[in-house]
């Protein structure tokens, strides 16, 4: 068990996910769909391989992810969220929102949180049961057309075209 600093709800959530690298893994794995070491170190942000390993254990511990390995190679492991995780999922979203009111955020990068708003609260219950289906393997629901990860990266990709056609 771990020494907790106090009982309050805000503190003890900041001491399982409150760091930078934490917090932009579980991004990566709901947004992104990364899963593997690797993935994750090819993320912008510029994360050490030490500082990963160490974020992703401590995740691990937590329960917010799992560890597994990958049938494909003996060698290669594979993180998925658990309930936990994917239910930071709002937590992510509301955090992007506040950054596109208050921050100089580009506007490629923004585009998702700006559609994720925009969708409310039913636009997130279907991410999250998707998540669920891809992390805890929950039997799909039926739906056809684009996931909400997929639409969200076409968004992304569609103002990146844009904005090179500009250049």
């Amino acid at each position: 068990m771990v020494d907790r600093r106090s009982g309050c709800a805000i503190n003890l959530t900041l001491e399982v996910i409150g760091d930078r690298w934490s917090l932009l893994v579980i991004r990566d794995m709901i947004f992104g769909g990364k899963r593997y070491f690797r993935e994750f170190l090819d993320s912008e942000e510029g994360i050490s391989s030490n500082i990963l390993a160490d974020r992703l254990k401590t995740l691990v511990e937590e329960g917010i992810i799992t560890r597994s390995g990958d049938a494909s190679h003996k060698q290669k492991v594979r993180y998925s969220l658990t309930e936990q995780g994917i239910e930071l999922l709002p937590v992510l979203a509301a955090m992007s929102a506040w950054g596109v009111k208050y921050l100089p955020v580009t506007e490629e990068l923004s585009i998702r949180a700006k559609l994720a708003a925009a969708g409310g609260p039913k636009l997130a219950a279907r991410f999250m049961n998707e998540l669920r289906e891809e992390h805890l393997g929950q039997p799909r629901t039926r739906r056809r057309g684009p996931t909400v990860r997929e639409e969200l990266q076409a968004a992304y990709e569609e103002v990146v075209a844009r904005k090179r056609r500009r250049a």
